[in-house]
């Protein structure tokens, strides 16, 4: 008899799925991570698992104790779940501008959520400052420190990076996503790297971000008016990318992301998030960079269900400057 141990023994392993027409139409093996199909609906159960993991190990998070964050959703339901299945409590900060699903969701997954104003990082008012002082404020309490709590990335350098390496048997040219605490990339790039110098680890990042220009040009400045996307881009090199290789950087244009977006949906059947629809426009751009006959893989970060208000409404899109491509021209 094959079983996993709870909710954590579930998290990882998830298949690389061939995105076909885009892969016939560059002449390269275009892969997709399915880190939507964790238990936890994303990238960042794996993250949430690495955290807890870890402060259990150091003594740090004790039996019948809490975990704080501040986080745009995806990885405060991993913790939530994992809060749930190991008897934490659960206290989520996170920026008022997030998707009402995501807010919705954390809720009914019993964790206490704080919806508070977006503010800049430099802002003590911003959501991961908030996080932190709540922790230091309550008793047997942890900040989970998503963004700079190398346990995310370590998590990834032991789980995501070798599978890729596994899963492609070794032949994969180029590893392509995007960052917001830069955890996924750091270790998969960490893992990577140690197996093969020549594969290309590039950053995808979304207008508005400065990580763009950070990599392009050692300047952390900000690039484009904003973006649509949630959870990535950011304004500061955090402890999990410190240190990262990073090849390149490319930015695909918000209208992109979501024509890419409705593109996976309407022709290969996938239900997408806008920061899979970015990272895949961003292997395409690389895979026609480097030329046909390539393998690239890039992360399918979590379901589209999170931001069907949003992403996939006609009139919120409108409102953003950007429209909804019509299924028949695709």
């Amino acid at each position: 008899m094959y079983t996993t141990e709870g909710f954590t023994g579930t998290i990882c392993n998830t298949p690389l799925i061939r995105l076909s027409r885009l892969s016939e139409e560059t002449g390269c093996e275009i892969l997709g991570k399915a880190e939507f199909l964790n238990p936890g609906g994303s990238v960042k159960d794996r993250a949430a698992m690495g955290i807890i993991h870890a402060a259990e190990a150091s003594g740090e998070l004790r039996a019948g104790g809490t975990v704080v964050e501040g986080t745009a959703g995806n990885t405060g339901i991993g913790l939530a779940h994992i809060c749930n299945a190991r008897g934490y409590r659960c206290v989520i900060v996170i920026p008022e501008t997030q998707s009402q699903e995501k807010l919705d969701l954390l809720r009914v997954l019993g964790a206490e959520v704080r919806p508070v104003p977006p503010k800049p990082y430099s802002d003590p008012g911003n959501y991961q400052h908030i996080a932190r002082r709540l922790a230091e404020e309550t008793d047997n309490a942890i900040w989970a420190a998503q963004f700079d709590n190398t346990a995310n990335r370590d998590a990834h350098y032991a789980t995501t990076g070798p599978e890729i390496w596994h899963e492609t048997e070794g032949r994969i040219d180029a590893f392509v996503a995007a960052t917001g605490t830069g955890g996924t990339l750091a270790g998969v790039s960490r893992y990577l790297k140690e197996q093969s110098e020549g594969v290309r680890i590039v950053l995808a990042d979304p207008p508005g971000s400065a990580l763009y220009n950070w990599v392009k040009n050692g300047d952390l400045q900000s690039v484009g008016s904003g973006s649509i996307t949630e959870g990535i881009g950011t304004s500061r090199v955090t402890a999990n990318l410190e240190g990262t290789a990073i090849d390149d950087a490319v930015m695909p244009a918000d209208q992109e992301s979501v024509d890419m977006v409705f593109r996976l949906l309407h022709r290969d059947g996938l239900f997408l998030g806008g920061s899979a629809g970015l990272n895949v426009c961003a292997a395409v751009q690389v895979a026609r960079d480097l030329g046909p006959g390539h393998t690239i893989v890039t992360i399918l970060c979590d379901s589209g269900a999170r931001y069907q208000s949003r992403l996939f409404d006609p009139s919120w899109l409108a409102g953003k400057g950007l429209q909804a491509p019509d299924p028949a021209s695709i």
